[in-house]
């Protein structure tokens, strides 16, 4: 996903609203475009790569942007999606984030372990008007896994995804609204962070989000006939397809159709093959194809979904998004923040070959486009730089992480371990800086993913316990 993206889910989900551990787990997964929030609420909505708000250049003068956040735009829609970014940018470029920032996002959680966009007041307790979303939790789990030792507040988390899970198996931005692909592979992010195998927490219809994700995606010989993706880019035709084919779509119109849609299809080749927002480098092997998935397996339907934007890519280096409303050309601009999310898709699916003009499009014109977004902007190209093994302080002339710590308080730079460690014969030990390695969700311990489900379900037990005592008490005469 990227930073934009979560921009128009967040307007969308506030109108509604308005009317009605495993210490730094390994992984990988997606980004939004503006540095903002979360998915996009409909299909043909313009995403930035995620459902992510827009942030404005600069606070108008009645905002005061909280100690601890980073960023300067008005954080209402976007501020735990951005620190959350800022954090697992800092985290792929070998930097522990200041405690003031750590503090400041897990101040923004809610007691049953949800997370808003942003609330303003945090020594009020969060309410039924409090605008909680899928999006900002996700990420906030992903962020506090970095640093260590927040396995009570990642499990509250986890424990509050659990409970609204959609029948499907996914989740959509907004609880209780239908589900969504880019929702739905943030969430797989959160929990393979947490050693948790997403094929495992199942709904109450015995679905889990593989079995929702794989319903956004569309098959190899999609009969669309659109030449445009839903987001306003070229909607390709992966090898083996026709236009689309091989894509996700963000959700089924009113009529059930599936329209390709590149943000939602970053998000998804990532969630598809179980994987977070850092992503180490994965080698290379030959060019992906878009393979019939007979068998509704979330690993091909990401491949294919990685055919999809690897067609995309190859005629400019760079995936579209619609022209902006009163634009005098009407015709679609380049998105940097897809693009960059496209580069980590392809990348840790192992089609890094595929992604390499993109890179190299990115180092050349995406600098503008963080400097106008933000700490979000800013970390989803570190993350780009992460998933290539690409050098963050040279990027097209600039040094990423400096523009991207100055948004906020001075992390501490973590020292690198020195080479007289463990003897060859010494076992392995487990992975748990930047670089370490990606493990796919399905391929987690059993019986860590067991201690952490029984560990979910019984916080939800017991919070539901709790209501119940509460709701007989205030019944009583």
């Amino acid at each position: 996903m990227t930073t934009v993206r979560r921009c128009a889910a967040v307007f969308a989900a506030t109108a509604v609203l308005c009317v009605a551990f495993v210490p730094a787990a390994a992984a990988g997964g997606d980004v939004p475009f503006v540095p903002g929030s979360t998915p996009e609420p409909s299909p043909a909505t313009p995403s930035l790569g995620g459902p992510s708000p827009t942030p404005s250049p600069a606070p108008p003068p009645s905002v005061v942007i909280p100690k601890g956040l980073y960023g300067t735009g008005d954080p209402e829609y976007d501020g735990v999606w951005r620190q959350s970014l800022a954090m697992l940018g800092q985290f792929a470029a070998g930097i522990r984030p200041a405690n003031q920032a750590i503090a400041w996002l897990k101040a923004q959680q809610c007691a049953n372990g949800a997370f808003p966009a942003y609330r303003a007041e945090t020594r009020t307790p969060c309410d039924a008007q409090t605008a909680v979303d899928s999006n900002s939790t996700a990420a906030a789990v992903e962020a506090l896994s970095t640093i260590g030792a927040q396995r009570p507040a990642m499990q509250k988390s986890l424990s509050w995804l659990k409970s609204v899970q959609n029948a499907d198996g996914g989740w959509s931005y907004t609880p209780g609204t239908p589900s969504d692909a880019n929702s739905t592979s943030l969430v797989i992010g959160a929990l393979t962070v947490a050693g948790l195998r997403p094929s495992a927490m199942k709904s109450s219809a015995g679905k889990n989000a593989y079995d929702a994700l794989v319903d956004f995606s569309l098959p190899c010989d999609v009969k669309t006939g659109a030449a445009k993706a839903a987001d306003g880019g070229d909607a390709g035709g992966a090898p083996g397809g026709a236009p689309g084919g091989g894509a996700f779509a963000y959700q089924p119109d009113k009529a059930g159709k599936l329209t390709a849609n590149n943000d939602a299809t970053a998000a998804a080749v990532l969630g598809g093959l179980g994987k977070r927002m850092v992503t180490a480098p994965v080698q290379a092997g030959p060019a992906p194809k878009c393979l019939p998935n007979k068998g509704r397996t979330p690993e091909r339907a990401a491949r294919n979904g990685a055919a999809y934007l690897a067609d995309a890519l190859a005629k400019t280096g760079h995936l579209d998004q619609p022209p902006l409303p009163g634009a005098a050309s009407g015709k679609p601009l380049p998105d940097p923040g897809n693009t960059a999310a496209a580069v980590v898709a392809l990348t840790s699916a192992g089609y890094g070959t595929k992604a390499t003009g993109a890179l190299a499009w990115l180092k050349q014109n995406a600098v503008p486009w963080a400097e106008q977004n933000g700490p979000a902007a800013y970390a989803q190209l570190i993350l780009a730089c992460h998933a290539t093994d690409s050098d963050p302080h040279h990027f097209g002339g600039v040094d990423l992480v400096q523009r991207l710590n100055a948004q906020g308080p001075a992390p501490t730079v973590v020292p690198t371990p020195t080479p007289s460690g463990p003897s060859p014969t010494a076992p392995t030990p487990n992975p748990t800086g930047p670089r370490a390695a990606i493990v796919s969700a399905d391929a987690d311990n059993g019986s860590s993913t067991t201690l952490w489900l029984i560990g979910v379900v019984l916080v939800a037990v017991i919070g539901g316990g709790v209501l119940f005592v509460t709701l007989r008490k205030s019944r009583r005469p």
